[in-house]
């Protein structure tokens, strides 16, 4: 099946929405009658790092401590700044064991950006749950841009819990040249972006840059 049209049949951005009050969020990480039904029974992958919350809990614990999870979560795959977000700008981030939870950390930075076959042999499903921040420059896009690909390539379905843009109300700076394409900037598109990062994830699908 061709990549695009994988992604059409599994690929799935969760948005956030609001209470109804104007004052309460309800993050797609929170919203799991949607998604629970989607892991049932199956082997799990994360995306994750530090901001991958609901509430004070992170999404890793809660998934593996909710009995309502019929899932067995595999692994984390780590973006820059590493699982636990304490790893310096550009730093080295070496693939690991996460002391609390004992799953293996996958490196998404460094020489292994992409996720391979081997990294995807024990999975059904991804999860992707990132806080952006709506700015070009930050590589979680550029983690995104290539999970999605990694996860068309394999036939691997993705699930994106979206959440809201702290600087989503506005687009300015100029467009990137794709001339001066890199991990810090992967698409033509303005410095601040103004879309959530599952909003961008559907960009990315409908524009073809997969």
């Amino acid at each position: 099946m061709h990549i695009l049209n994988y992604l059409l049949a599994f690929f799935m951005a969760l948005p956030w929405c609001s209470a109804g009050d104007g004052k309460n969020i309800i993050i797609g990480a929170e919203r799991t009658k949607e998604y629970f039904p989607l892991i049932e029974g199956k082997r799990v992958a994360l995306v994750a790092n530090q901001t991958s919350r609901i509430g004070n809990i992170h999404l890793v614990d809660f998934l593996l401590s909710n009995d309502g999870c019929e899932a067995r979560i595999m692994k984390v795959f780590s973006p820059e700044h590493g699982f636990r977000g304490d790893m310096d700008a550009g730093a080295i981030v070496k693939s690991s064991i996460d002391d609390k939870t004992g799953l293996p950390i996958i490196s998404l930075y460094g020489s292994h950006k992409k996720p391979t076959m081997e990294d995807f042999r024990d999975l059904d499903i991804l999860i992707f749950d990132l806080q952006d921040v709506g700015t070009r420059f930050y590589t979680y896009i550029s983690t995104l841009h290539y999970v999605m690909e990694a996860c068309a390539e394999h036939g691997v379905p993705l699930i994106i819990l979206d959440r809201p843009n702290p600087n989503g109300n506005y687009v300015d700076g100029p467009v990137l040249d794709p001339e001066f394409r890199s991990f810090v900037g992967m698409h033509p598109v303005p410095v601040v972006h103004g879309m959530t990062i599952g909003e961008y994830a559907r960009m990315i699908k409908g524009e073809g840059w997969l």
